[in-house]
């Protein structure tokens, strides 16, 4: 969704996308368009009303409301009272009508879009969200469906209101005298000649401010998230000052759009006096010749000012448009991004897995980096506990994300229970994996509700007792309001060890029929990490159970212990074997025992 793209589409090409999209809708919006209309034609009624009224007290029993069959004056007046309240009730009726339908069809609209782009954003590969920013995203469905959804709210029905008031107009003013019809009306090709020039010149700008403001609420949301870092290292100046840079570029990106918006109100007022003046100054002698009635003047005057009035509107009206257009683009650009990773048609229920996992001949690489894995193969047996485990970098995560589908091998397979993975239903893939992964992440809500996150119609006891298994509810039942406590945000309530206790029971609560510790343990103290140990055997009871650790005494009871090392699989055994082999594994656990540190710390950071 870059810059230099979007000013190469126009705003007409984002309208047609938008209609496109809002197609289920269409009745609606030809339904809120006749309300405008309608209001419009009955706003223009009262010149003419007032026209017939001087002609009335003017012409009297020769007036035209005379010649229709009312020849007493008074009658002629009575019925221009009626006809003015009918008038009125109608236009007030149409004007609550077109609100209430434009209103409601822009809050429609913003609810489905953002609902539809959020669960679209749901469904993209995790590479995708690589090269995003979460502030750029928040800008998109937060900033540009709200502008679409003001643009909705007035900017629709002023465009259709003053077309209307162009063809009602115009077509009254070619009846009553065409010299002065042509008069009035030469202003309005150079008013849409202006607009669409307007158009051309603004929307680069509008679309740069989207740009702007997206990169804007990229930093803001990395900094609030970020905040302790911030001031960790006392960046909080230098902080500022990056916000102030992206603020500034934002403010600049809007002051270069205001200049040219700024400008088209005064420029069309300017042409509109054109107009104005020659009716009032043609009519008036065409009145004073005799050829043009007094009732007839005083409608085009009125009809002149309602003709070219609003037009002095189009610059908000279509200021309002372009930044609508520019945020449907990107809106709609995020809806049509395309998914990489589909879920296949084979069902594969919990109940059915037993948890044999292949990976055989696995190449991959993430986008412009180095392969991770070449040529890779291993097996991990239905119902075992195996680790893996190896420097930094080897590789040991990315099984994690290839075995859940969060990205796809470029060579080889990754098989559950002999199926491939890609043909496997992709909800059934993921609900059959528990993962507890390094990075802690808590909603915010209760300790309860996120234990119970999973499993949403889970009972209170469930949620205990997947809470002690976990080693959590001794902590749990200090907290104020025990499992009804709030976390807090991303769980900043709560100590780095007590939010990985409650991800672990969150994943045992789950009850999965695989269980992936992805560095579970890392931010909790030794007393916990022996806890948790002697919790393994219990949650990995007829499962199959992956753990992925540096602390090799937590793995050090694993069936069968795979060794990465640089995306090769080194080494593989159970514990005492490995120790026996005397290689890379005999090498990391002498460092974390203290044997051999000077030594085997050398070994270990070459072979990073």
């Amino acid at each position: 969704m870059s810059t230099v793209h979007e000013t190469r589409r126009s705003p007409g090409q984002a309208l047609i996308r938008l209609l496109r999209h809002a197609r289920k809708h269409r009745t609606r919006i030809w339904l809120a368009g006749l309300w405008s209309i309608l209001n419009k034609i009955f706003d223009l009624a009262p010149p003419l009303l007032i026209g017939a009224a001087v002609d009335v007290v003017v012409e009297r029993e020769d007036s035209l409301l005379a010649q229709l069959g009312a020849p007493s004056v008074e009658a002629q007046l009575y019925i221009l009272v009626a006809l003015t309240v009918i008038v009125w009730g109608l236009e007030s009726v149409f004007e609550y009508a077109l609100k209430w339908t434009w209103r409601n069809l822009a809050q429609t609209l913003q609810h489905e879009l953002r609902l539809e782009a959020y669960g679209h954003i749901q469904a993209l590969d995790m590479e995708w969200f690589a090269d995003r920013s979460r502030g750029g995203l928040m800008s998109v469905l937060n900033d540009d469906i709200n502008q679409l959804e003001r643009f909705l709210d007035g900017g629709a029905n002023d465009l259709l209101q003053v077309a209307t008031t162009a063809i009602a107009v115009s077509a009254v003013f070619l009846y009553l005298t065409p010299l002065v019809a042509l008069l009035a009306i030469v202003p309005i090709p150079a008013i849409i000649w202006g607009s669409f020039l307007f158009q051309n010149r603004i929307a680069p700008r509008y679309a740069d401010v989207r740009q702007r403001v997206g990169q804007l609420n990229a930093i803001l949301a990395n900094n609030l998230e970020g905040i302790a870092t911030i001031k960790s290292f006392t960046a909080e100046a230098g902080e500022v000052t990056r916000v102030q840079e992206a603020s500034e570029a934002y403010r600049h990106a809007n002051r270069r759009a205001i200049a040219v918006s700024s400008a088209f109100s005064p420029l069309i007022r300017m042409v509109i006096v054109v107009g104005f003046s020659a009716t009032l100054l043609v009519g008036g002698f065409q009145t004073l010749d005799g050829t043009l009635a007094v009732g007839s003047y005083s409608v085009l005057v009125f009809l002149t000012q309602r003709l070219l009035w609003p037009m002095t509107r189009l610059g908000e009206t279509f200021d309002l448009y372009q930044r609508a257009m520019a945020s449907t683009h990107r809106v709609l650009d995020l809806v049509d991004t395309p998914i990489q990773i589909r879920s296949g048609q084979l069902a594969l229920p919990q109940s059915q897995v037993r948890g044999d996992i292949v990976f055989e001949g696995v190449s991959f690489a993430y986008p412009d980096r180095e392969p991770v894995f070449e040529d890779l193969s291993l097996r991990i047996a239905p119902g075992s506990t195996v680790a893996v485990v190896g420097p930094t970098g080897s590789g040991k995560s990315t099984l994690v994300r290839l075995l859940l589908r969060f990205y796809e091998p470029q060579a080889g397979s990754v098989t559950l229970d002999g199926h491939r993975l890609g043909a496997l239903d992709l909800g059934h893939l993921r609900q059959s994996v528990a993962l507890v992964s390094q990075t802690t992440f808590l909603f915010p809500g209760t300790v309860a509700e996120n234990i119970a996150y999973g499993r949403p119609e889970a009972s209170r006891a469930q949620v205990i007792s997947a809470a002690r298994q976990a080693e959590a509810h001794g902590f749990i039942s200090e907290l104020p309001q025990g499992y009804d406590t709030v976390v807090g945000e991303s769980g900043q309530k709560l100590s780095g060890g007590q939010r990985q206790r409650l991800c672990i029971a969150r994943a045992v609560l789950k009850d999965a029929p695989i269980l992936v510790l992805d560095e579970a343990t890392s931010a909790v103290d030794n007393e916990t990490e022996a806890a948790i140990q002697r919790s393994m055997a219990r949650i990995s009871q007829d499962r199959t159970t992956m753990v992925i650790a540096h602390r090799l005494s937590t793995v050090r009871d694993a069936d069968q212990i795979f060794v990465l090392d640089g995306g090769v699989l080194v080494e593989q055994g159970d514990h005492p074997a490995l120790i026996e082999l005397g290689g890379l594994y005999a090498r990391l656990w002498a460092v974390q025992t203290g044997m051999l540190t000077g030594e085997v710390e050398g070994t270990s950071e070459g072979s990073r």
